[in-house]
C-alpha cells in the first residue's frame, strides 16, 4: 500500500467492523509527519491491535528550548554592577521524554508501518511489544516491515497497567456519564488513591477484574454476553453488519414498543415492590405476541438495554461481593457512544441504589497500548515518574451525539492522537490538604458556566496578539521568531474554537487549563519563556529599590509596617502580563511602579517578588519563622521561576544581613513547586516540597497570586492555618465577585477544631 503524501487519518467512530465507507467519510487528512510526530527520535515501540483498530505507541526524546538564567561572572572585572540586569539569560536546548500513542483504522496499517521504517532512525530496541488480537494477525507484517521481534503482551495485563497509568497521571482521567446535562460528562477528581477498583472490560464477552496494587488484579468474574452478543444479535435481526450502524439505529429506536414493561404487565407502577412502570419487566416480550412487524432500530434499541443492563447488573453484583464503590468500564462496546454509557450508568445506579458508581475513561482505547509500552519498559522504569498530557500534540474528548449518522460523526469518546510529557520531577499531594480525595483545584468550572466560558474563551481570543508580539519580542535574534509565533497564534487559536464547541476536550474547562494549553503551545513552537526579558529588567529595577523599601519599613511601628508589608505584597501582585488591565497600563506607562501600584490598592497591587514578597519573607524571618519559598519550576507569564528566585536571594543576600543569615543557617529554604502556570494545584506539587513541609512541620500556608488563590484554590481547605491574597485584576471577575478592578482578596482561614 503506498503512501498518499498525506495520510487520511480516520476519526474512528465505533466501528467494530474494520473500515468502511463510513469511516473514510469521516476522516481528517493530515501530513504524515504530523500524525507520527519525533519519530525520527523513537527509541522503543509498542502496538495494540483490534479487530479494527491500532494503536501504536512510541517513546521518543524531544529536543526544547529553555530559557536559562545564571549570574554574571564578575571575576576581574570592575564592572558598575547597579546599571546591569541582575542575571544574563540565554536560550538553550534541553532533551526531555515523550511518549506518542496514534490510533488508526486496520486499513492504514501497512501504510503507517513503511513510513515508520521509512523514518526510523535511532530506535534503540530489536523488538516491539504487541497485544490484542491482531497481534496474532499482523505479527509476520510488523516484523517484515519494522524488522523487529515482536513479543506478545498479555492483554489483560496491559489494559491494567495502561489504566493505572492513566488514573495517576492524567487529572480529569474518570468521568460519568449523565444523560441530560449540558455537557453530559462530569469529570471527577483523581483520588490520590487509586485502589482498589473494579475494571469492567467490554469487548466481545466481559471480563471483570478486581485491581488491587499495581501488579495485583484478579478476575473475579465475567460473561459471554457483551459486545459480540450485540453485533452478532444485532446483525441477524436487523442485517446491519456494521456495528457504529447499529449503534446509530439503537439511538433512534423505541425499545418499549418490543420490551414488556411493567406498566404492560401490572397496568402501572408495581407499588408493594416499589417497581417504576416504565421499567423493563421482559427484554423483547411483545415481539412472542404481538401480530406485527417491528423496526430494525427498536429492536437494535432493545438489544442494546438487554445487554448493558445485563452487564451493569452483573458488574454491580462483584462490586458489592468485594465491596467496591468504583467501576471503571472499556472496551470496544463503550467506546464513548452515549447510548451505551447512558444505559450502564442507568443500570449501576439502579441496581446499586446509588451507591456504586459506573466511571468512564478519556483514553480508554489507549489503555492496552500504554500497558503494552510500560511492560516493554520497565528496566527504564517508567513508573518512577510523573508524566504530563501535552495539549499541543493531543486531540480532545469530542462528543458522539447519536442523533448524527456514522458518516457524519465526530470523533468517539476516545483520543485520535495522545502525548504524554516525562516530568522532571515526581509529583505528589501537598500533605496539608485537609482531605485530598475531595480537593478540586480550581474555583470555577468553565464546562458548567456557560456564561464565564464565554467570557474567557473570548478574553484568551483577545489577547493573543499581544502574546505572539510578547514571543517574538523575546527573541530578537532569531531570523524565524516571527513565523514560529504565527503558527503558535494557528494552533492556539484552533484549539481555543475546539474548546468553544467541545468544552470538555481536556477534561474539566477551567481557566487554569487555558493557561496550561498556552503554554503547551508556546512550548510547541519554541518559545519557553516570552517574558524573560520583561523579568530581567523589572527585576533589575526592583533589585536597585530594594533597599530603599527595607529602610522605610524599617522606621514604622509594628503595627504600621504590616498593614505596609501587606500592601507591598499586594502592591507586587499587580505586576502580571497576564492581565489584560494591567498589560495595558504596562504597555502604555513603561514607568508605572511599586508606589503607583500601592496607590491603586482599594483601602485597597514593583514588583511581586523583590519588593513584595521578600520584605513579608524578612519580617517573618525577623520574628523567628522559619520560611519555605515555592517558586514555580518553569517559566509562565512573569512570575518568577525557581532559577530566577535563587539569583535573585542571593542578590538581596548580598543587601541584607536578615536574609544573609537566614540562607546561611537553612532558616529561608527555596524550593521549586514542579509547576509551570501561573495557578496551582495542591494535588501535584514537587516531592521534595511535600517532604520539606513534612519535616519542617509547616503551620501556615500563604498563596498569593490572582492564579493562585483565585482562580484555583480560593477554596481549598487545609489542615493548618492558611492566608489566600491577590489582587483582581480583571474588570470582570471583580465585577463578578462584587467588587472593581484592583479590588483586594485577604482570606485568612483557621482550620476547625
Amino acid at each position: 500500500m503506498s503512501w498518499p503524501g498525506t495520510f487520511k487519518m480516520a476519526e474512528c467512530g465505533a466501528s467494530g467492523s474494520g473500515s468502511s465507507g463510513d469511516s473514510l467519510d469521516k476522516s481528517i487528512t493530515l501530513p504524515p509527519d504530523e500524525i507520527f510526530r519525533n519519530l525520527e527520535n523513537a527509541k522503543r515501540f509498542a502496538i495494540d491491535i483490534g479487530g479494527s483498530l491500532t494503536k501504536l505507541a512510541y517513546y521518543s526524546t524531544v529536543q526544547h528550548k529553555v530559557a536559562k538564567v545564571r549570574s554574571f561572572d564578575h571575576s576581574g572585572k570592575d564592572t558598575e554592577r547597579d546599571h546591569e540586569p541582575p542575571y544574563e539569560i540565554s536560550v538553550q536546548e534541553e532533551i526531555t521524554a515523550r511518549l506518542h500513542f496514534i490510533k488508526f483504522e486496520n486499513t492504514y496499517i501497512e501504510a503507517c508501518l513503511d513510513f515508520i521504517k521509512d523514518h526510523l532512525v535511532n530506535t534503540e530496541t530489536k523488538v516491539i511489544q504487541a497485544t490484542g488480537g491482531g497481534a496474532y494477525k499482523f505479527k509476520d507484517l510488523i516484523e517484515e516491515k519494522l524488522r523487529l521481534k515482536v513479543d506478545k503482551e498479555d492483554v489483560m495485563t496491559c489494559l491494567i497497567k495502561g489504566c493505572n497509568f492513566v488514573l495517576k497521571n492524567i487529572p480529569h482521567e474518570a468521568f460519568v456519564y449523565q444523560k441530560d446535562s449540558d455537557p453530559e460528562f462530569r469529570f471527577q477528581t483523581n483520588h490520590p488513591h487509586i485502589f482498589p477498583y473494579l475494571l469492567v472490560n467490554i469487548g466481545s464477552g466481559v471480563s471483570i477484574v478486581k485491581v488491587e496494587t499495581e501488579d495485583r488484579f484478579e478476575w473475579v468474574g465475567g460473561s459471554s454476553i457483551g459486545g459480540g452478543t450485540f453485533w452478532g444479535l444485532g446483525a441477524l435481526l436487523t442485517k446491519t453488519k456494521k456495528f457504529d450502524e447499529l449503534l446509530h439505529l439503537a439511538s433512534r429506536g423505541q425499545h418499549s414498543n418490543v420490551d414488556m414493561l411493567v406498566r404492560d404487565v401490572y397496568g402501572g407502577a408495581h407499588q408493594t415492590l416499589g417497581l417504576s412502570g416504565n421499567l423493563i419487566a421482559s427484554s423483547f416480550g411483545k415481539s412472542a405476541t404481538a401480530d406485527q412487524e417491528f423496526s430494525k432500530e427498536d429492536m437494535a434499541k432493545s438489544l442494546l438495554h438487554m445487554i448493558s443492563n445485563d452487564i451493569g447488573q452483573l458488574a454491580c453484583l462483584h462490586a458489592r461481593l468485594h465491596s467496591l464503590d468504583r467501576v471503571y468500564f472499556g472496551g470496544f462496546f463503550i467506546r464513548g457512544h452515549p447510548v451505551t454509557m447512558r444505559t450502564i450508568t442507568y443500570s449501576i445506579n439502579f441496581f446499586s441504589k446509588g451507591e456504586v458508581q459506573a466511571l468512564f475513561l478519556r483514553h480508554e482505547g489507549y489503555l492496552g497500548a500504554i500497558g503494552a509500552f510500560l511492560k516493554g519498559a520497565e528496566q527504564d522504569n517508567p513508573n518512577q515518574y510523573s508524566w504530563g498530557e501535552n495539549y499541543a500534540g493531543s486531540s480532545g474528548l469530542m462528543s458522539t451525539s447519536p442523533e448524527l449518522g456514522p458518516a457524519q460523526r465526530a470523533r468517539s469518546g476516545t483520543f485520535d492522537l495522545l502525548e504524554m510529557d516525562r516530568l522532571e520531577r515526581p509529583l505528589v499531594n501537598l500533605p496539608l490538604l485537609l482531605d485530598p480525595p475531595s480537593y478540586v483545584p480550581d474555583t470555577v468550572d468553565l464546562t458548567d458556566d456557560a456564561l464565564a466560558r464565554k467570557y474567557w474563551l473570548t478574553c484568551f481570543e483577545e489577547a493573543l496578539d499581544g502574546v505572539v508580539k510578547r514571543a517574538v519580542a523575546s527573541q530578537p535574534d532569531s531570523v524565524d521568531a516571527a513565523e514560529r509565533a504565527e503558527k503558535f497564534r494557528q494552533k492556539y487559536w484552533n484549539k481555543l474554537q475546539t474548546l468553544r464547541q467541545q468544552p470538555f476536550a481536556y477534561g474539566t474547562l477551567t481557566v487554569r487549563s487555558l493557561l496550561d494549553t498556552r503554554e503547551h503551545c508556546l512550548n510547541e513552537f519554541n518559545f519557553p519563556d516570552p517574558y524573560s526579558k520583561v523579568k530581567q529588567r523589572e527585576n533589575g529595577v526592583a533589585l536597585r529599590c530594594f533597599p530603599g523599601v527595607v529602610r522605610s519599613l524599617d522606621t514604622l511601628g509594628w503595627e504600621e509596617r504590616q498593614l505596609a508589608l501587606v500592601k507591598g505584597l499586594l502592591a507586587g501582585n499587580v505586576f502580571d502580563w497576564g492581565a489584560k488591565a494591567v498589560s495595558d497600563v504596562l504597555e502604555s506607562d513603561p514607568y508605572f511602579g511599586f508606589e503607583e501600584a500601592k496607590r491603586k490598592l482599594q483601602d485597597n497591587s514593583g514588583i511581586d517578588i523583590i519588593l513584595g514578597v521578600f520584605p513579608f519573607v524578612r519580617e517573618l524571618l525577623l520574628r523567628g519563622t522559619e520560611v519555605i519559598l515555592a517558586c514555580n519550576s518553569g517559566p509562565a507569564l512573569n512570575d518568577v521561576t525557581h532559577s530566577e528566585s535563587l539569583i535573585v536571594a542571593e542578590r538581596i543576600a548580598g543587601m541584607d544581613p536578615v536574609v544573609h543569615s537566614a540562607l546561611r543557617e537553612e532558616r529561608l529554604l527555596l524550593v521549586q513547586t514542579g509547576s509551570s502556570s501561573p495557578c496551582l494545584d495542591l494535588s501535584r506539587l514537587d516531592k521534595g516540597l511535600a517532604a520539606l513541609v513534612r519535616e519542617r512541620g509547616a503551620d501556615l500556608v500563604v498563596i498569593e497570586g490572582m492564579g493562585r488563590a483565585v482562580h484555583t484554590n480560593y477554596h481549598a481547605a487545609l489542615r493548618c492555618e492558611s492566608l489566600k491574597l491577590a489582587v483582581i485584576k480583571n474588570a470582570w471577575l471583580a465585577e463578578r465577585l462584587g467588587g472593581r478592578l484592583f479590588s483586594v482578596i485577604f482570606k485568612y482561614e483557621v482550620p476547625a477544631e
